[in-house]
C-alpha cells in the first residue's frame, strides 16, 4: 500500500491523528465472501488504497486517510439497507459503471435529491452501499 502521508501525525496514543476525530467515522469492517474480490472492487470503484497483510487479510484506507478498515469473511452480508453508508464520488455515472464492471450490481440508478445525485449499489458480496455526488451529472 502506498503511504499517502509525507509524515504521519500521531495522536497521544500512537494512532494516526487523521483517524482520531471525535464523532468521525474512522474504521469499517466490511463483510465479504471473497476478501480479495471485495478489495479489488472498492479499489476500482472508490479509489481506496489496498494492502494485503497476510493471506486473505486485506486492509484499506480511503483517499482522505480518514477512513481505514478491512474485509471480514464470515460476517453477515448487509443485503438489505439498514445502516447504509454513502460514499462521495466525483462522477456518479462513472462510478456506477465501475460498479458493474467490477462485479457489483446497481440497486437504484442515479437519481436527483435536491442538488445531489444519489445511487445505491451492491458490492460483489451483496452488501448495499450508497454513492453520491454534488452538482450536475
Amino acid at each position: 500500500m502506498a503511504d499517502n502521508h509525507q509524515e504521519k501525525r500521531k495522536s497521544g496514543n500512537g494512532v494516526d491523528a487523521t483517524l482520531t476525530r471525535h464523532g468521525g467515522l474512522s474504521y469499517l469492517e466490511i463483510p465479504a465472501l471473497n476478501a480479495r474480490q471485495s478489495a479489488a472492487f472498492y479499489e476500482k470503484v472508490l479509489g481506496w488504497t489496498i494492502q494485503e497483510r497476510g493471506e486473505g487479510d486485506f486492509r484499506f484506507e480511503d483517499r482522505t486517510i480518514h477512513l481505514i478498515g478491512r474485509w471480514c469473511v464470515g460476517h453477515a452480508i448487509a443485503r438489505e439497507a439498514g445502516f447504509l453508508p454513502y460514499f462521495y464520488v466525483d462522477r456518479i455515472d462513472d462510478a456506477v459503471a465501475r460498479v458493474t464492471a467490477n462485479g457489483g450490481t446497481v440497486v437504484k440508478a442515479p437519481y436527483p435529491e435536491g442538488n445531489l445525485w444519489v445511487a445505491t449499489v451492491r458490492d460483489p458480496a451483496g452488501n448495499v452501499i450508497g454513492l453520491w455526488q454534488e452538482g450536475p451529472r
